[in-house]
């Protein structure tokens, strides 16, 4: 976590034409267990790359995403109400454009547990995506998952804008 941190701090201060921010939004539908207690997955991202190379870029990203509640019917014992689960990753990013405007990507770090509910952490962070992109925009498709003594998981769809 420290080096994702020092790697963004000397990106920032060595910012170059080759490297630049981008900022976006994602919404999701959760996923397997996942899909069982919470509805909807929603987030915002931010990510600093660097090209490595001609076709791939790497770099760090973090953001919030949350998963929000759902009511579960516990049959004869009642209904209750799942506490939303917020989730703030660290994680490095990589992007290899396969064609000139689409790319192959994936996230992987930690997920810090941003919520209330006792008892709960983050864990391992990954996103696997594909997507289109243009010189200001990109809009891809990505299978979110937290791991940690079980998952918690969406697929959703996202979309930055580049600065």
């Amino acid at each position: 976590m420290f080096s994702a941190l020092a790697l963004f701090a000397f990106g920032f201060a060595n910012a170059q034409d080759d490297a630049g921010f981008k900022a976006g939004v994602h919404v999701g539908f959760p996923m397997g267990d996942a899909g069982d207690f919470y509805t909807l997955n929603l987030g915002l991202d931010v990510a600093y790359m660097w090209n490595v190379a001609e076709d791939f870029k790497a770099g760090v990203t973090t953001g919030y995403t949350m998963y929000m509640g759902d009511e579960v019917d516990m049959g004869i014992l009642g209904k209750y109400d799942v506490e939303d689960a917020g989730f703030i990753p660290l994680a490095g990013s990589a992007q290899y454009s396969i064609m000139e405007n689409m790319f192959l990507g994936v996230d992987l770090g930690y997920a810090i547990y941003a919520g209330s509910a006792e008892g709960a952490e983050g864990g391992l962070y990954y996103q696997p995506k594909v997507g289109y992109q243009t010189d200001k925009i990109e809009i891809f498709l990505g299978y979110k998952g937290i791991s940690n003594d079980g998952d918690i998981s969406s697929f959703g769809l996202g979309a930055a804008y580049k600065f």
